[in-house]
């Protein structure tokens, strides 16, 4: 019952992370009140979408177990559901964690494997004819940053979405259901995610929506030196540079700030739909 509409404005997707170690706001939603009280002042301010996540995936971060992802982010989404007016999605790679979300009210998954990590993800978006979102990572999160390396790494993006693209359909799940994200921070240098926003466009190849998630990560810190909680105008910069260059979608953790900055950006170079 939900719909998202590309052609009037970038969409904002809030980071409601139900976690005590996210590498920039860990602990500080955990509790289920703060992330859902975080939730309703992020519809407030302008989100489009609220991205609820029960695992932390910064760089090095340890799994936790199924029944720990579930206890964290179900009791959110079910009180979140009958007081948000906009889309919830969940943030896990797990196929048991994305059905029991789905079940009790959310619309999107949003998967940072892509399909890859567990095989049954891809029958539960097909039964529940839910968008996924297909991310590009170089391995894992524990392991994604130790020397990542690209010859063209919008190219060999590409080619990855291509076969991303390709499993998901064979899966059941329809080309009209699938979003795009190149994975800022997952698997990259500094270098390539800087030039994965200077080039995004070339993944509108694709005529799929486009997410990017650019918020607070080191890349800004690189250019910056700043740590996370202080890269808001970093952060800024980057999504209003992601909205310039084809995002559709971009995943905040500062959804007021993020809002004004984009629809002065709208205004000024107005929005295409896919």
């Amino acid at each position: 019952g939900k719909k998202l509409d590309f052609a009037t404005h970038t969409l904002i997707m809030g980071i409601v992370n139900v976690t005590p170690d996210s590498f920039s706001d860990g602990n500080d939603y955990f509790e289920p009140q703060a992330a859902i009280e975080r939730a309703l002042e992020m519809q407030k301010q302008g989100a489009d979408i609220i991205d609820i996540g029960g695992e932390s995936t910064r760089p090095g971060s340890e799994r936790i177990s199924v029944q720990e992802e579930l206890a964290r982010v179900i009791p959110v989404i079910e009180e979140l559901v009958q007081k948000l007016s906009i889309p919830i999605s969940i943030d896990t790679y797990r196929a048991k964690v994305a059905e029991h979300a789905l079940l009790h009210g959310a619309h999107i998954i949003n998967d940072i494997s892509a399909l890859q990590f567990d095989r049954d993800m891809a029958s539960v978006a097909a039964k529940y004819d839910v968008p996924v979102i297909l991310m590009h990572i170089k391995g894992e999160p524990k392991n994604m940053q130790e020397n990542p390396h690209y010859d063209d790494v919008i190219s060999e993006i590409k080619e990855y979405f291509v076969n991303r693209i390709d499993y998901a359909l064979k899966s059941g799940i329809k080309r009209q259901r699938l979003i795009l994200d190149p994975g800022i921070g997952f698997g990259k240098r500094v270098e390539d995610n800087y030039t994965i926003i200077r080039r995004l466009d070339e993944l509108n190849s694709f005529q799929l929506p486009i997410l990017i998630g650019p918020s607070r990560k080191s890349f800004i810190g690189a250019a910056s030196e700043l740590p996370p909680k202080q890269r808001l105008e970093g952060t800024l910069a980057a999504v209003t540079a992601c909205a310039l260059n084809g995002a559709h979608i971009v995943r905040v953790h500062d959804v007021q700030e993020a809002r004004r900055a984009l629809d002065v950006a709208d205004a000024i170079f107005g929005k295409k739909a896919v």
